[in-house]
Order: C-alpha cells, then sequence, then structure tokens
C-alpha cells in the first residue's frame, strides 16, 4: 500500500453497489414471474372459452340440422358461449378489468383475453400496471 492514500470505506461501497444490484433482480424476478403466472391463467381461461363456444356450436348445429359438410360458426352465438363460459368460472371477479374478444373464421374460434396486471413491486419512476394476454383457438371439424 503506497503511504498517503487512505482506502478506507471501499468495502462498504462495494457491498452497498452489490446489494441494490440483488434487489433490483430480486424485483425484475418477482414482477416477471407474476406476469408469467397471470399469463398462464388467461391462457387458460381463453382455452376452455374457445372450445366451450366451439363444442356449443358444433352440438347446436348437429342436433338441430344435422352433420353437413362444414360445420357453421356464429359470430354471435360463439361470443354468447364464451361470455356464458367466463361467468360461469367468475373470470371477470377473479380478474377485474378483464376484456374478451372473440373472432369466427370459417371453421375457427379464436379467443383473446385481456386483464390488467398490477406489478407487485414496482421501482421508482415505473408504471405501476400492465396488460397481460391470453389467446386460444378452437377448430370445428367435421368428419366421417
Amino acid at each position: 500500500m503506497r503511504p498517503g492514500r487512505d482506502e478506507r470505506g471501499q468495502t462498504a461501497l462495494l457491498i452497498v453497489g452489490f446489494f441494490l444490484v440483488a434487489v433490483l433482480l430480486v424485483v425484475v424476478v418477482v414482477d416477471a414471474s407474476a406476469a408469467y403466472l397471470r399469463r398462464q391463467e388467461l391462457d387458460a381461461l381463453a382455452d376452455g372459452a374457445a372450445l366451450a363456444a366451439a363444442d356449443g356450436l358444433q352440438g347446436a348445429q348437429v342436433y338441430e340440422q344435422g352433420l353437413g359438410e362444414r360445420a357453421a360458426i356464429d359470430q354471435g352465438l360463439a361470443r354468447a358461449l364464451v361470455a356464458d363460459y367466463l361467468d360461469r368460472l367468475g373470470a371477470r371477479r377473479d380478474h377485474p378489468g378483464l376484456v374478451p374478444e372473440v373472432t369466427v373464421r370459417a371453421d375457427s374460434v379464436d379467443v383473446v383475453v385481456r386483464a390488467p396486471l398490477e406489478l407487485p413491486l414496482v421501482p421508482p419512476g415505473w408504471t405501476s400496471g400492465s396488460r397481460v394476454t391470453g389467446r386460444a383457438s378452437a377448430f370445428v371439424a367435421v368428419s366421417d
């Protein structure tokens, strides 16, 4: 060590720096885990809603009109079946602000559900919430 140079306190500064990095890593991991878990929940909701819509549509057509070459999908009925499924599960109660979107194609039902997520740990300067999206599709196939 050179005479005249005081290095006391350098270790404390290094420890504080490492502590801040560790805290930031914990915040990122906790927030990312919360977003991932919410997305998994919304994916499951969208999947169940798409299957309920496709099953209800296919069943209604088969029982009322018989099997044809193609199962027709009605946009209004698909939306009603998705809304009924989400209401039976209490999805809007469990995920306040849940917004479902239903798109019907010739032989499929696409469901997208979006819900806000309040981050568990919010670093200074960040917004406290974001939106998470879950997506699913179900196909209606008529086979011999």
